[in-house]
C-alpha cells in the first residue's frame, strides 16, 4: 500500500505549517518554505526532503530556482503540474515584491541606486531588455518604461521615442539601462554608439543623459563611473 507523507504524518519537529505558527516565518529555512507550498512529498520521500533535493539541483540559490521553467520543475519525482505551477507562483510573487520594493529608491543618487531598482525587473531574465528610467530636477524617478525587448544578442533602440516620453513626462534628465543575459560587465561597440547617439541627441533638448547602467543578475557597469562619458 502506498504511503504518502503529507505534513499530517510527519514527525512533530518536521511539520513547517506548525514551526511557522509556533516560531514564525522567519524561523523556516528555504527548504521548509517550499515544503510549505507543495504540502506532501512522494512514496519514500517527505516534502521537506524533496524541497531540500530540488534546491540542491541550484545550488540552494532561490534566483537560480526562480529561473527554472515548470517543465524542469517537474522533472523531480514527486513534483507534478499542481506543484510545479506553486513554487513558480511564490518566486514569481517574490520577485514582484522585490520590484515594487525598488520603486521606493526613488531618489537616484549613485549607479547603485539604479542596479537596486533594475536589478530585480531585468537582472536575471534570459533576454536582453533595454529601459529607460526618467528624472526631474531633484534626479527623482518620475517614470520609468521598458523601450524595447529582444533575444540575447541585442535589442533595439528608438531615440525619438525616448525624447518624445521625454518631454511628455516634463523630465530633465534620464538614465539608460539594459541587462546582459551573458553576465558579462562590460560594454559592447553597440553600447557605446548608441550611448554616444543618445547623449547628443539629449543635448539639443537640452535634456541630459546621466548615465547607461549594464545589469546582470550580481553586479553593473556603469558608464559614469568607469569614465566612458
Amino acid at each position: 500500500m502506498e504511503q504518502n507523507f503529507s505534513i499530517k504524518h510527519w514527525a512533530e519537529d518536521d511539520k513547517p505549517r506548525e514551526k511557522m505558527m509556533l516560531k514564525g516565518k522567519t524561523a523556516l529555512s528555504d527548504a521548509e518554505l517550499i515544503a510549505i507550498l507543495i504540502g506532501s512529498g512522494s512514496r519514500n520521500e517527505s516534502a521537506v526532503s524533496l524541497s531540500k533535493r530540488i534546491l540542491a539541483s541550484v545550488d540552494n540559490n532561490l534566483n537560480a530556482l526562480g529561473k527554472l521553467s515548470l517543465k524542469q520543475l517537474m522533472e523531480f519525482k514527486g513534483i507534478g503540474e499542481a506543484k510545479a505551477v506553486s513554487i513558480a507562483a511564490a518566486l514569481e510573487l517574490g520577485r514582484r515584491r522585490r520590484a515594487e520594493e525598488s520603486v521606493e529608491l526613488s531618489k537616484i543618487t549613485s549607479s547603485k541606486a539604479v542596479f537596486e531598482i533594475m536589478q530585480p525587473i531585468i537582472g536575471e531574465l534570459p533576454h536582453e531588455e533595454f529601459w529607460v528610467l526618467y528624472l526631474n530636477n531633484s534626479n527623482k524617478i518620475i517614470y520609468k518604461s521598458q523601450l524595447s525587448k529582444g533575444g540575447i544578442t541585442g535589442t533595439v533602440v528608438d531615440v525619438r521615442l525616448i525624447f518624445k516620453t521625454a518631454l511628455e513626462h516634463n523630465a530633465t534628465s534620464v538614465i539608460l539601462s539594459h541587462n546582459h543575459p551573458s553576465g558579462k560587465l562590460q560594454a559592447s561597440d553597440a553600447d557605446k554608439e548608441i550611448t554616444k547617439k543618445l547623449k547628443k541627441a539629449g543635448e539639443q533638448l537640452d535634456i541630459k543623459v546621466l548615465d547607461h547602467i549594464i545589469i546582470t543578475e550580481n553586479g553593473y557597469f556603469s558608464f559614469q563611473d568607469e569614465g566612458i562619458f
